[in-house]
């Protein structure tokens, strides 16, 4: 029986820890949820999960000294897994009611409203993935839970480094196409929740789980 991988949530107060930790625990993980330096750069996975404002987000991530946390990671090739606003976070900057937040500027792009006459969007959907995907490995046509008003809806991130690997984004489509998920080397997010999306969202935990 192979080793549980060690994987820390990082505690910054959002609201959707819990659920995130449980399901972690679910699959087969080792799971801290923890704060601490050295279990945030020490573990083989971090999670970096979020619920509401963009904004709130960034200003709990900042008071635990997360973007340096996080981007260590990133540059040290050590993978991170982002939910929801975690996911949101890694862009350049959010757009709520008018008001630009700076994000942690792992990929260029803006979240804003989505373009839909309903927000938000709430409910079962399914994405798109690129046929490579390893987080979508197994999990073809299947559905995963969303909760949210902003969103990604232009992907422009051109690779300079003929040898870097482009990024892998999966697409979903309320009122118009977002981003759902997004690969990029140590770096995945998706946009979903995938500790309240079931069998599917247990399965891609498990698929990024594989990657540590």
């Amino acid at each position: 029986m192979s080793a549980r991988r060690r994987v820390t949530v990082l505690d910054y107060g959002s609201g959707n820890i819990r659920s995130a930790v449980r399901a972690l625990e679910r699959v087969g993980a080792d799971v801290t949820l923890s704060r601490d330096p050295k279990d945030v750069t020490e573990a083989a996975g971090l999670v970096v999960p979020g619920v509401g404002a963009f904004d709130a987000v960034m200003t709990g991530l900042r008071a635990v000294d997360g973007p340096r946390l996080i981007g260590r990671r990133i540059a040290g090739n050590r993978p991170v897994l982002g939910i929801c606003v975690g996911m949101q976070v890694m862009f350049d900057r959010g757009v709520e009611h008018g008001v630009p937040t700076a994000g942690l500027g792992e990929w260029p792009g803006t979240v804003e409203r989505l373009a839909a006459d309903v927000v938000p969007h709430m409910g079962w959907n399914t994405v798109e993935p690129p046929a490579d995907s390893t987080l979508f490995a197994g999990l073809a046509d299947e559905r995963f839970y969303f909760v949210h008003s902003y969103g990604v809806q232009d992907w422009s991130f051109d690779v300079s480094i003929p040898a870097m690997a482009a990024p892998r984004v999966t697409w979903s489509r309320h009122g118009a196409p977002f981003i759902a998920a997004v690969e990029n080397g140590p770096l995945s997010a998706t946009q979903f929740h995938p500790e309240k999306s079931a069998d599917a969202g247990a399965q891609l935990l498990r698929n990024w789980l594989g990657t540590l």
